[in-house]
């Protein structure tokens, strides 16, 4: 699989290591460039969660901002929300991370997280409040249509 799925609990240890999913690890290995980190974590914009961006697709979010003027209070802007709580990630051979405690607190996470696989990143949350986001996200998702639907179609993603 070339995407990240499932949701997967695991516990946070006495040093504060957590094992990322095996099937996380495989996708995160067959997108790794050469000389980039295995990851990159952040805080989500919208959720108390972190979201984990393999490397590559995470250089990918410069690309909007190369068409800002680069001296502009946007580009400025959206650089910090970007960057500046970012932080590259590599897990040691057992597949575990140490999560930051400024990304800790940020998604509330004190002995366990929740994995929770987005296709192209994943998301690391508080497990109580994981299981309340996939609640939330099927009850909206029947609402969803999707680009391209003509009227008739099914339009959710149940």
């Amino acid at each position: 699989m070339s995407v990240f799925l499932g949701t997967h609990q695991n516990r946070i240890d006495a040093k504060g290591r957590v094992s990322i999913p095996a099937g996380f690890r495989t996708v995160l290995r067959n997108q790794t460039v050469e000389g980039e980190a295995l990851m990159v974590l952040r805080p989500s914009h919208t959720q108390p969660c972190i979201e984990a961006w393999p490397s590559a697709a995470f250089a990918s979010l410069a690309q909007p901002l190369d068409r800002l003027d680069m001296f502009s209070d946007e580009h400025d802007d959206l650089a910090a929300a970007l960057y500046a709580d970012a932080y590259p990630m590599d897990s040691d051979r057992e597949g575990r991370i140490i999560i930051p405690d400024f990304l800790r607190e940020h998604a509330g996470l004190s002995d366990s997280v929740a994995f929770m696989g987005l296709g192209r990143i994943f998301q690391i949350w508080e497990p109580k409040a994981a299981e309340q986001r996939r609640a939330e996200a099927r009850l909206r998702s029947r609402r969803v249509t999707l680009p391209g639907n003509r009227t008739g179609e099914a339009g959710g993603a149940a």
